[in-house]
């Protein structure tokens, strides 16, 4: 059940029952050359059509916007920065509150929206409420560790793949990684790590002085397929289904 599809009596009738509410979050960002700017919203937004069919939970509207501060730079990304994020996400849940929700599960599209999300998920406890994060991406490690990806990798490009194989630019799926490093001993290995002496530091950076590309390694796009994609969404969909039961049986202070 969506919020932008019912009426206000509906959605007074649905919190009169239940305190729970689901919601996507993406961003508009750069995901190398060959992938959508919107891969980060059009996974959550796949994801939530499935689970729709399959719950009753009210759906808020997916926000499409996220803090990609690394990133801004690249032409079409859109930045709220973590700032704005909270501000944002805080009215949107402060309303939903106002309503009767007290439990609050975000499906999650991208990494660079997380502490912000951690964040107000510790405020909304401290209220008497829950905040449930469900990174999809992370998620689906677990299911399945030969799912493992980075930002633009493999991982990504099945899941986009597995919706619309027309959204990947093939031209730029070949394309080797190359990352910049800070210097000749301080080699990069992401978007801020670099290895020196065989240990991680972080040295934080913005992506086009890491990657004139956009993607991040280890996963190499050319390894994702449409059949991998669909397998792992749907195994992802499933998995969230059974976490909503789950999460509305908690019975909250």
């Amino acid at each position: 059940m969506r919020l932008a599809n019912i009426t206000w009596p509906q959605a007074e009738a649905y919190f009169k029952e239940h305190d729970m509410v689901l919601m996507g979050v993406g961003s508009i960002e750069c995901h190398g050359k060959h992938m959508p700017l919107g891969t980060d919203t059009l996974i959550p937004d796949h994801l939530l059509e499935d689970i729709e069919k399959r719950t009753d939970v009210l759906i808020c509207p997916t926000l499409p916007y996220g803090a990609t501060d690394t990133l801004a730079d690249f032409p079409g990304t859109i930045n709220l920065g973590t700032d704005v994020l909270y501000d944002v996400m805080r009215s949107i849940t402060d309303s939903l509150w106002q309503h009767g929700a007290r439990k609050f599960v975000i499906l999650n599209g991208h990494g660079g929206n997380t502490r912000t999300l951690h964040r107000l998920g510790m405020e909304i406890q401290k209220r008497g409420g829950l905040m449930a994060v469900l990174n999809w991406w992370l998620m689906a490690w677990d299911m399945d560790p030969a799912w493992k990806g980075g930002h633009g990798g493999g991982e990504e490009t099945a899941a986009i793949m597995g919706i619309d194989p027309g959204l990947i630019d093939r031209t730029y799926v070949e394309e080797p990684l190359v990352l910049k490093n800070v210097s000749d001993e301080l080699v990069a290995t992401g978007f801020s790590s670099v290895v020196y002496k065989g240990v991680s530091v972080d040295i934080p950076r913005v992506t086009p002085t890491v990657t004139d590309n956009g993607w991040i390694g280890p996963d190499h796009p050319n390894t994702a397929t449409e059949a991998w994609g669909k397998k792992m969404l749907q195994t992802s969909a499933d998995y969230i289904v059974d976490f909503l039961g789950a999460f509305d049986r908690v019975k909250l202070d």
